[in-house]
């Protein structure tokens, strides 16, 4: 078994992440933003806008500013990328459609939400009525139905009996997401979102669908336990770690020890020789590096979870807080807000990791905050005194 020191597997998976190569030197464009798609394999999204929304962040992480609109090209008027749902709601390119659709089929045998299973079963017509207006009106809204039927009316939870159906719909594979100029969701037929020499392909079958997710896991991760491999798509873990031990049997990948785990891990051959990264870059709550917590934790011996939904006295670092990424350690943390009404980059505090030299790090930081001033367009950044890490970032001068 290829044994590797925890130096070695940060290497690995900052590599197959796209940290190594260094951001771009000219203009960035949809070939970069492509480029960061392939590596990661699936973007996260969410809706919280407290610095910007998330999906933006990764690609910024690894290619430095760029325009912002360049991503909704890709997605929602090109194309090439769609909305689907695996490591929670995420975007991901259309040509992974055919290996979700095992995913689909279960959501339609009653592996969803149980809100929307109830209301397909019970109420199959309205189903097939809002079906029927996406596919002579959409993309649409649930408030653009003719029937939307609202919550005062349905009682169905939270949601209006139309955006359960439009859910339960995506679900399925019926219907898929397009995204308007404020984030929000207009439905539309799948035909005409992906294309259809992707939807034509024919679909493999449930072992086939996991063992190719499970490579672009291998990839994306560079090196990682079982459960890692798995928690990337959220597979089905009983087929998923028998589609792991196929995966080993036949080569496509090796196992590996890494140093301090207790389990044993996985690593797509060619990142054997992974070269030492040298980055600097904040990164999203949401981030592939970072979403799997526990992972992050082995990894890179960072804890980091996000404090929004705690009562402020609870909070330890901050409301919306993005992890500081240097060279092949987590090593700092902003708590940050976007004040976009006076263009202003609130960093509400500043901390950095007991050993770290402050020093050394305090001019990658500020370049690294102004570098995403300059992404986000605000022409100022305001650094309050508050955390260990203030008082140094203060004493270096900002350029925008």
């Amino acid at each position: 078994m290829v044994s590797l020191s925890l130096g070695e597997a940060r290497q690995v998976a900052l590599t197959a992440q796209g940290f190594s190569k260094g951001r771009p030197k000219g203009r960035i464009d949809r070939r970069h933003l492509r480029r960061c798609m392939n590596v990661m394999e699936v973007v996260q999204l969410d809706a919280v806008p407290v610095v910007i929304r998330t999906q933006y962040m990764p690609f910024f992480s690894r290619l430095g500013p760029y325009r912002q609109t360049l991503f909704d090209e890709i997605a929602y008027q090109d194309d090439e990328w769609f909305e689907l749902w695996a490591h929670e709601a995420s975007i991901a390119p259309v040509e992974i459609e055919p290996y979700f659709r095992f995913d689909k089929v279960r959501a339609a045998e009653g592996a969803t939400w149980k809100n929307l299973y109830r209301l397909a079963s019970q109420e199959p017509l309205y189903i097939k009525k809002v079906l029927q207006e996406v596919s002579l009106r959409g993309p649409l809204e649930a408030k653009d139905l003719s029937d939307p039927q609202p919550r005062k009316i349905t009682g169905w939870g939270h949601r209006s009996k139309g955006q359960l159906a439009l859910n339960w719909l995506y679900r399925i594979g019926e219907i898929g997401i397009r995204r308007g100029p404020n984030f929000e969701k207009k439905f539309d037929l799948l035909e005409r979102i992906v294309p259809s020499d992707i939807l034509n392909q024919p679909t493999p079958d449930l072992q086939a669908s996991l063992m190719n997710l499970l490579i672009r896991s291998a990839n994306a991760y560079g090196v990682a336990t079982s459960r890692d491999l798995i928690d990337y798509f959220r597979l089905p873990t009983k087929e998923a770690r028998e589609a792991i031990s196929e995966l080993v049997e036949i080569g496509a990948l090796i196992e590996v020890g890494v140093e301090s785990w207790k389990e044993s891990a996985y690593m797509a051959k060619r990142f054997v020789n992974s070269k030492a990264v040298n980055v600097c870059a904040v990164v999203s709550p949401f981030d592939p590096i970072i979403w799997n917590r526990n992972r992050v934790m082995r990894l890179f011996n960072f804890q980091y979870k996000i404090e929004i939904y705690m009562p402020e006295p609870k909070r330890q670092f901050g409301y919306y807080v993005l992890p500081l990424l240097a060279g092949d350690r987590f090593v700092g943390r902003f708590d940050i807000k976007n004040i976009r009404d006076q263009k202003i980059l609130h960093i509400k505090a500043s901390f950095v990791e007991a050993g770290v030299n402050k020093g050394e790090l305090a001019e990658k930081a500020i370049q690294e905050l102004a570098d995403l001033a300059r992404f986000l367009g605000v022409e100022k950044i305001q650094i309050e005194r508050k955390g260990n890490f203030a008082a140094e970032l203060k004493k270096v001068k900002v350029a925008l």
